[in-house]
């Protein structure tokens, strides 16, 4: 009677076009993201570090790339990045029709994601900043949602840091995912992308905060825009907001150019692969 009371309901309320589900799918999965990734931030910079520190920032981010994948990977392939998206698309792994709709996905809910973290921290929020929602100095708290640069940076190196930092990411991807390469077992691949986002932080989140996926910095830089820090988040920095949207998608398309030149062109086909190990167990029979 359960089983085909579910049914009735997927019937009625079912998506029937993958293009749908894989939209909410890539939706639901930033959202998650921003919500741990953000909300860690939050943690940490309303506490004033009584409750968190830079690692509990990198931790906070990694699990939320994880759960984002595990939650949405079987429908979409859990991208929740429109770099990732775009190297996809470049190694024909995405179809080019479906990658504006992941895009316009990853926005709308990383979005969505920061007015959750907006709304889960309000009277935090309020208590700390007294109502006057500062973009940079002592008491900022717009680098709560996005990315800004730190004072040593020059716009050039923050446009390379980034595209060396997605390009990795990029690297990893690939070959966690690569079943004719070692690749990652089957249902740890979560696990082991979520690491490689705690290696980036650890290793290169000087400059900016390493935020390496244009949706996670730029919806929420749009939700503080209108949410009471003003457009001053778009001057700050020199205009900075660009070089988070900019830098990844070139990282994506570079880290995809990459792996296929240096490791995807050279895998073995199918046939020979196998005519090749039929070689091996010949040589260790005839050696034995």
């Amino acid at each position: 009677m359960e089983n085909e009371s579910r049914r009735k309901m997927k019937e009625k309320f079912g998506l029937r076009r993958d293009i749908f589900k894989e939209f909410l799918a890539e939706s639901l999965g930033i959202f998650v993201l921003i919500l741990f990734g953000c909300g860690s931030v939050a943690q940490t910079v309303l506490s004033k570090g009584a409750l968190g520190e830079p690692l509990t920032i990198h931790i906070g981010f990694t699990l939320g790339v994880m759960m984002a994948v595990y939650m949405a990977g079987g429908v979409s392939g859990a991208h929740v990045n429109p770099a990732v998206s775009l190297a996809m698309v470049i190694l024909g792994k995405l179809p080019l029709k479906k990658f504006p709709v992941y895009v316009v996905a990853q926005f709308l809910g990383a979005f969505v994601g920061s007015c959750a973290v907006y709304g889960l921290y309000y009277d935090a929020l309020m208590d700390y900043t007294n109502g006057d929602f500062q973009v940079t100095g002592a008491n900022a708290t717009a680098n709560i949602f996005a990315s800004y640069p730190a004072k040593h940076l020059s716009v050039l190196n923050g446009f390379v840091d980034q595209v060396i930092a997605t390009g990795a990411l990029v690297l990893c991807i690939l070959a966690i995912t690569d079943r004719k390469n070692i690749g990652a077992p089957k249902g740890v691949e979560p696990l082991c992308i979520g690491l490689a986002i705690l290696a980036i932080g650890v290793s290169m989140g000087l400059n900016c905060g390493y935020p390496i996926n244009p949706a996670r910095d730029l919806g929420p830089r749009f939700f503080t825009a209108v949410a009471g820090w003003g457009m001053e988040v778009f001057r700050a920095g020199g205009c900075w907001w660009w070089i988070p949207v900019a830098g990844p998608m070139v990282g994506g398309a570079v880290g995809a150019g990459v792996y296929f030149l240096f490791i995807e062109l050279h895998h073995q086909e199918p046939k020979k692969q196998e005519e090749n190990n039929i070689q091996d167990k010949y040589e260790i029979i005839t050696m034995s």
